[in-house]
């Protein structure tokens, strides 16, 4: 919701909230230009109605954060899920139980180049590959048999 000045054809800036302690809410909004001032008021019910949804009269007060709405939405998610710092690629994926597959640095190099947000999977993908068909150590080669005999060539 904006507030325009009908004068001016301008939208107004929020100048002030204040919530009066008796479950009413009161908001300000000024004219850029010719410095009008309106005032809104709303009744209990109102106030608990835009309180329960969540949201906040008068503008920002931190600024915005990418899928700021996605996060806000998710449960029990990880703090860091959102984080953009670079985590080190392992060298070494040990497979639960029986044999490990180990990254060769070439391998790990070119897994650099796979976006972040699909990485985790790519790298499941070779190591599946190789303990399926008994490879201890990924190569770029393992890495373009597999792509081959996946039918990944296009990805």
């Amino acid at each position: 919701m904006k507030f325009l000045c009908i004068e001016c054809d301008e939208q107004m800036i929020f100048e002030q909230r204040q919530l009066p302690g008796d479950g009413t809410l009161a908001a300000a909004f000024r004219c850029p230009t010719c410095e009008r001032v309106v005032a809104m008021l709303t009744n209990p019910m109102e106030t608990q109605l835009v309180s329960s949804l969540g949201i906040k009269i008068g503008g920002r007060e931190v600024p915005e954060q990418p899928l700021e709405l996605v996060r806000s939405e998710v449960v029990g998610g990880r703090e860091d899920a959102f984080v953009d710092a670079e985590a080190p690629l392992p060298v070494e994926v040990r497979a639960s139980g029986a044999g490990a597959v180990v990254w060769s640095l070439a391998a790990v190099e070119r897994l650099e180049g796979v976006p972040r947000f699909v990485r985790g999977m790519v790298k499941r993908i070779y190591a599946d590959y190789a303990k399926q068909h008994g490879i201890t150590e990924i190569t770029p080669e393992i890495m373009d048999r597999a792509r081959s005999d996946l039918g990944l060539e296009g990805m």
